[in-house]
């Protein structure tokens, strides 16, 4: 894939006060890329575009570039203790994308600059949690592979916990991206996922991700490389020859990974709030994302708000079938969760 040159850049003034920001200034200079300035990067106004999906496109390929000053880590169940807020949003289109919620239809791409101070504050949380082991979620806001090339933030986040003894980090992408990653000294403290899916659900609802093959193929350095390795297989849709199209993908992944790999993996079926399903339809009037709430059941989130989930039938069918294929292809891995 292409790596990702944003449209325009946006900064925060207070950016330019960090090697990284002053850096990254030069490096859109050089390239003559468009750069602006906005007083916060929680503020961004002046986005073109005269419809929803015109404005949700230019909101994909504006880069913010700003001071993360809120160091209060948020809580990151299942997947970890904490969010470590690298980056938010991603310049996938992503039909389904859990943070239309949160997001909405202008969602900038926004990566933080002081990342010296947001590795000080998880060293609070280590610190507060002894002698537990506390682990850190990379990708709970963002797919923070894509603009890697430009902030470094991974492997500086992968040198940290390499060093630390009670700290962990994981992060999940639908990117290919990684090589810069894989000769990084991480001593197996960091995990590095891929969410796969079918060729027909990334075909129609992942645009602008690496297709199917390239995630599987980075998987496989990323094991060579002696990382822990996982996948999220997310987000479960159920169609016509579901069954058959997941258990194509889970025997590509066995056949592609070098022998004696053992990935975790996480399930996690399709979801969407009432919030989310309005920013899509408004974004991508022509979704045929299965959205009708009758045939699903609502249920209360961790962050206060709910959201319609398969019905339970549903959900034990999709939990059976994952556990039976997953345990034949890999037999030592293990489910860590299913949501």
């Amino acid at each position: 894939m292409k790596k990702f040159i944003p449209g325009r850049v946006i900064f925060e003034p207070a950016a330019l006060e960090y090697p990284l920001g002053k850096r990254l200034q030069a490096h859109f200079q050089e390239l003559g890329i468009e750069i602006q300035t906005t007083p916060s990067h929680n503020r961004v106004t002046g986005i073109p575009g005269k419809t929803p999906k015109e404005k949700y496109v230019q909101a994909k390929q504006s880069l913010v570039i700003g001071v993360r000053r809120t160091l209060k880590f948020s809580s990151c169940k299942p997947s970890a203790h904490y969010q470590l807020p690298l980056a938010t949003s991603c310049p996938g289109f992503c039909e389904y994308c859990y943070l239309q919620t949160t997001l909405g239809p202008k969602p900038v791409l926004r990566v933080y600059v002081n990342v010296d101070e947001i590795l000080e504050r998880a060293q609070k949380h280590i610190d507060e949690r002894a002698p537990q082991t506390t682990l850190f979620e990379g990708a709970a806001t963002s797919d923070p592979v894509p603009v890697e090339y430009l902030t470094g933030s991974l492997k500086k986040s992968i040198e940290f916990f390499a060093g630390n003894e009670l700290g962990r980090f994981r992060f999940v992408t639908k990117f290919a991206d990684i090589d810069s990653l894989l000769h990084v000294q991480h001593n197996g403290h960091t995990e590095i996922r891929f969410s796969l899916n079918t060729q027909k659900i990334i075909g129609q609802y992942e645009k602008g991700t690496a297709p199917l093959k390239e995630r599987i193929e980075a998987a496989r350095k990323t094991a060579l490389a002696g990382y822990p390795l996982g996948f999220l297989i997310a987000p479960i849709i159920i169609y016509d020859g579901w069954k058959e199209e997941y258990s194509e993908v889970i025997k590509e992944l066995a056949s592609l990974l070098s022998d004696g790999a053992n990935p975790s993996f996480e399930l996690i079926t399709h979801r969407f709030t009432k919030r989310a399903k309005a920013n899509i339809e408004q974004v991508f009037p022509d979704s045929t994302l299965p959205m009708d709430e009758e045939e699903r059941q609502y249920k209360y989130g961790q962050f206060g708000y709910g959201k319609w989930v398969y019905p339970k039938e549903t959900m034990a069918e999709i939990k059976d079938f994952f556990t039976e294929a997953l345990g034949q292809a890999f037999p030592e891995s293990q489910i860590k969760y299913m949501v």
